[in-house]
């Protein structure tokens, strides 16, 4: 029987940010992406999620979507069979985080919602080479409007007040899979290496000529590295 892989986009970002990962994993586990734009709570978010799931799972969290993995695990780590993270931040939201989320809501109060679509399809987001990439800004772009404002809101809510996870990460007994790119400026290769120090039994993978989108990114890359792993997982477990 095939094992439940829920997966949590970021910020800004729908069912398609794991379209590749879906087809890629389908013979391996049943796939359930959810949506994280209905919580302004983070605590809700993940409680929502654990309870549209049954039994147990393996989850992955991309960037916003990590962060909220790291709620799940508290709230339900025994679920968790395995845990999968991509480009996230397990700190608490830097001042300076704060100061540009609590912009992005007044802009959207004022009506500049589209104008914070525009900036995550910024070249800051993608390593040049996939910043020529205009299917790839289309997507992103895409599944912003797709998200839309009252649930980019909610989003931002919801991160303004995640706590810090550095003492929850020891705690995290699972098989673990960090992945992230090598030239991710938003959530850097740095803060996935301590990761990797503090998680036990967690495996760390920087891909080459990728910025933060790594799943739009070098979906092949990615998908052959959770393959790897979860085989790599199922046979130490066997």
């Amino acid at each position: 029987m095939k094992e439940t892989l829920v997966m949590i986009p970021g910020t800004l970002c729908d069912v398609s940010l794991f379209e590749n990962q879906q087809i890629g994993m389908s013979d391996l586990a049943n796939c359930q992406v959810v949506d994280c734009s209905r919580c302004d709570s983070l605590a809700n978010m993940a409680i929502l999620i654990l309870s549209e799931v049954e039994g147990d799972f393996a989850l992955l969290g991309f960037s916003y979507g990590g962060i909220i993995a790291f709620e799940i695990m508290r709230h339900a780590s025994q679920r968790v069979t395995k845990l999968i993270l991509l480009n996230t931040n397990f700190k608490a939201p830097s001042e300076a985080t704060i100061t540009s989320q609590k912009k992005y809501l007044k802009m959207v109060e004022t009506g500049d919602f589209r104008k914070i679509t525009t900036d995550f399809t910024k070249d800051s987001m993608l390593h040049p080479n996939n910043a020529k990439c205009l299917e790839i800004r289309e997507k992103v772009l895409r599944m912003a409007l797709s998200v839309g404002e009252s649930g980019f809101v909610r989003q931002v809510k919801s991160q303004l007040n995640r706590p810090d996870s550095t003492d929850d990460l020891p705690k995290i007994n699972c098989p673990t899979l960090i992945i992230t790119g090598r030239e991710d400026r938003i959530c850097p290769p740095v803060l996935h290496e301590e990761m990797a120090r503090l998680i036990p039994n967690s495996t760390l993978v920087i891909i080459e000529e990728c910025g933060h989108l790594t799943t739009l990114e070098q979906p092949e890359i990615v998908n052959d590295t959770i393959r790897k792993w979860w085989l790599n997982v199922k046979d130490n477990d066997a």
